[in-house]
């Protein structure tokens, strides 16, 4: 990167919570929360919003009229963008721009709208509007009064770390000043999940297998020992501010950025030893020596081919001096186009906490006394990867 880029505020909902000491403490501690939740013909582990959180976007949903009928994506992204630009103290007039992302979109509203077309052979007036995929932005900009640039796009599970790439680029070029970031997923419905069953990568539970099952950790990313796959999907979105410079109120500073495609084998899985991580990781690190990354906040899907590829495209760049490495979607599942900039959250806390949050149930690595600077990992199905190098 030819300037640093600053963080100036995030904000997040998920499992975990939504306030930011919350968030914190859930992570000082080795619990999970991921829980069993029964659909209309099966029961799968998932990861949903705390409750707190749950009634917070009930509230919102509430309290306008033309919100009562939009997806969750879109609530949960308008109620964690309101946090973000109070934190960072923008205002409307500011003309910031928004790129927020969904991999799957208002899955939820589509299946509910397809259903009644089946059942009744006509569309809801109400159908096209709230499922098109620019949704989420749209209504960001006009619940946020700005009136900067809308993007909105899909790139499956690393959506939300692409929609970084885009705002550092609209800064650099000097066309924006300021950019609202990220990504907001709602997939917990019957379809989704069924969808990842059939792709074989789901944890297994114990209500539909009659498998042994790992009970303390349903997603065990990062566990190279395992010999199933354990993927769990989660819910929330995460959004993050973004100013030009080194700005005084920075969290962290974005230091270099990274992305590649590699040419797939299959439709779902990547190459052996990752090439395409092999790729971000080494643009995102520029002149950086690898010696100086203290962490790797990992994508770590919980799937066996998916986290030992990119455990050896990490070997690959970085030898024998391995950084320490950790993810956290055994602890709030896989949350698709939100994953990724959940894990700048998780990377940033680090930074400003000086504290490593590490795997409760793989070997203990030697951790660094300090944290300066922290590589963060993205991809999804099509090969598609992000790095973003942080420090403090």
């Amino acid at each position: 990167m030819k300037s640093p880029v600053s963080i100036t505020a995030l904000s997040s909902i998920s499992a975990l919570g939504s306030a930011q000491n919350q968030i914190w403490n859930n992570y000082l501690n080795d619990d999970h929360f991921i829980t069993e939740k029964q659909f209309e013909n099966f029961s799968a582990y998932v990861a949903q919003l705390h409750d707190e959180g749950k009634i917070e976007v009930e509230d919102l949903k509430k309290s306008d009229t033309k919100y009562m009928n939009l997806d969750d994506s879109v609530l949960y992204a308008i109620y964690v963008s309101r946090n973000a630009l109070r934190d960072a103290g923008w205002k409307s007039s500011d003309d910031f721009g928004i790129n927020i992302g969904s991999s799957r979109g208002a899955t939820s509203l589509f299946e509910k709208y397809h259903k009644a077309f089946l059942k009744n052979d006509f569309a809801e007036t109400l159908s096209s509007p709230t499922t098109t995929l620019g949704n989420i932005s749209s209504w960001l900009a006009h619940d946020l009064q700005t009136n900067g640039p809308e993007i909105s796009h899909s790139i499956t599970c690393s959506t939300g770390l692409h929609a970084l790439l885009n705002g550092v680029t609209w800064l650099l070029s000097g066309m924006s000043d300021k950019f609202l970031v990220g990504g907001s997923e709602a997939a917990l419905t019957d379809f989704t999940i069924a969808q990842m069953q059939a792709l074989k990568v789901y944890a297994r539970n114990s209500k539909s297998h009659s498998e042994l099952v790992e009970e303390s950790y349903p997603c065990q990313a990062l566990n190279l020992n395992k010999k199933q796959n354990t993927m769990v999907i989660g819910e929330g979105a995460a959004v993050v501010c973004l100013e030009n410079g080194v700005q005084k109120n920075a969290l962290a500073i974005i230091e270099g950025i990274g992305y590649a495609t590699e040419v797939l084998e299959h439709n779902v899985s990547i190459s052996t030893e990752a090439d395409c991580f092999q790729k971000s990781m080494k643009m995102a690190l520029g002149n950086v020596s690898p010696d100086e990354i203290d962490a790797i906040v990992m994508h770590a899907p919980g799937t066996v081919k998916g986290d030992s590829s990119e455990v050896k495209a990490i070997q690959k760049i970085f030898g024998n001096q391995m950084p320490v490495l950790t993810s956290n979607k055994w602890k709030l599942g896989h949350t698709f186009a939100s994953s990724g900039v959940l894990s700048i959250e998780l990377a940033v806390m680090m930074l400003n906490k000086q504290q490593f949050i590490s795997v409760p149930f793989i070997e203990k690595q030697q951790e660094p006394k300090q944290l300066h600077k922290i590589l963060v990992n993205a991809v999804g199905f099509g090969g598609n990867a992000v790095s973003v190098l942080l420090s403090k």
